[in-house]
């Protein structure tokens, strides 16, 4: 089998290099891809939101099989493009994908299925703001209803930032604050059958201890242990399944990734959000426990064949992705900086380029996830932190706590 993985960042990377240890898989391609995606396989220079040149890749490339990483590249009707090329795609078409696109629309469904999540109002004047703030008091969380690259949330006790960040997005979902872990669970399904990955935990806010502004995520560890089997399969009855039929019923059928964020609340799990791709770094640190073939399970899901696939095989190990990111990073990051002691197992790029004279440098934001395996959470986690520990970026952005096997609470 011939893969395309759509993407340049270390959600991408991960996908890449899973399928290339595939033996089922004979060549990987990327487009855009990275550095290190470029050790894997062709690259293809287009834009990840550029249906038609994807697609155009796609059959230049003689894909069998196309992944969709970003979910601007989804929402940009990447998939549609691409099956109307005739090539299997992983990943929803541009309609399901609304599903991320609008936290709006995202609440809706929600709502329409009997989903558990927080109370919130849709707002786009400030007076609606106003009053939904008053209604559900502090600490305060606001979204942006588009899409805002993972930073589009912000949960505060001061009223003004809270105001100031809705100001500054147009149209944004205001909610209650729920209190509680977090916990990701990532199911691929085909529209109707549902197959759920291994729990995971990513850590949002850039700092130390769960301090500081949200990230897109600066680190992961799996598989949660402190959680019961039976959670997922609750999640799977009073979310999932009622999701799937709810959007085939509006027409437009859901096959691909489903991220489910949980809030573990004295009440009850309650969906924080949908995403309709892998998340990252939460990939990074699933696809090197997927025993199963990845490429036979995302080109089942692909093809409505999902039904068919032997329950999924898992390593008997824990793994931890620690990310390095840029100087002043997320506020203002900076870019061009050389990075350097990133050869080697174990180093997802995640925002990296050569410049024209062959060096490495970061392209701003989350630059290298350093990604290990071990028996026990712990020895992962030193593991990862030891790569961590070679890496050399000038004023690097760090946290010092993942894979602490203690519970994370709040809310993104």
């Amino acid at each position: 089998m011939r893969v395309l993985v759509v993407g340049s960042g270390g959600r991408e990377h991960a996908l890449a290099t899973a399928l290339a240890a595939d033996p089922s898989v004979t060549a990987v391609g990327s487009a855009p891809g990275n550095p290190g995606m470029g050790r894997l396989g062709e690259l293809f220079p287009v834009s990840p939101t550029d249906a038609d040149a994807v697609a155009d890749a796609a059959t230049a490339f003689r894909a069998d099989l196309v992944l969709v990483g970003p979910e601007a590249a989804l929402v940009a009707g990447v998939t549609d493009a691409v099956q109307a090329a005739g090539i299997a795609c992983f990943g929803p078409t541009r309609a399901a994908a609304e599903l991320e696109g609008s936290k709006t629309f995202s609440k809706n469904v929600m709502a329409a299925a009997g989903v558990p999540t927080a109370r919130s109002h849709s707002c786009t004047t400030q007076e609606q703001v106003t009053a939904a703030l008053d209604e559900f008091g502090a600490p305060y969380v606001v979204k942006n209803d588009s899409l805002a690259a993972g930073k589009g949330v912000v949960v505060t006790d001061d009223r003004s930032v809270a105001l100031e960040h809705a100001a500054g997005c147009g149209r944004v979902v205001v909610e209650e604050f729920l209190d509680g872990p977090e916990i990701s669970l990532f199911v691929v399904t085909d529209g109707t059958t549902a197959v759920p990955l291994r729990l995971a935990q990513d850590y949002k806010r850039v700092g130390t201890g769960d301090t500081g502004p949200n990230t897109g995520g600066m680190g992961a560890y799996a598989p949660i242990t402190w959680v019961g089997d039976d959670l997922v399969s609750g999640v799977l009855q009073t979310v999932v399944h009622p999701v799937l039929k709810e959007m085939a019923g509006r027409g437009a059928p859901f096959a691909g990734l489903l991220y489910v964020g949980l809030c573990l609340t004295r009440q009850g799990p309650r969906v924080i959000e949908f995403n309709v791709r892998f998340g990252d770094p939460e990939a990074q640190v699933l696809l090197p426990l997927l025993r199963t073939s990845p490429a036979a399970l995302f080109h089942r899901a692909a093809t409505g064949t999902l039904d068919q696939l032997e329950p999924l095989s898992w390593h008997d190990k824990a793994a931890v992705t620690v990310v390095v990111a840029s100087k002043g990073y997320p506020e203002q990051p900076s870019a061009g900086d050389p990075i350097t002691g990133v050869d080697g197992p174990g180093y997802l790029h995640a925002g990296t380029r050569l410049t024209d004279d062959g060096r490495l440098v970061t392209t701003g934001g989350r630059a290298i996830c350093c990604t290990a395996l071990g028996d026990t959470l712990n020895e992962a986690r030193t593991a990862a932190y030891e790569l961590a520990s070679r890496v050399t970026l000038d004023g690097a952005v760090m946290r010092t706590d993942i894979g602490l096997p203690s519970p994370l609470t709040g809310q993104r």
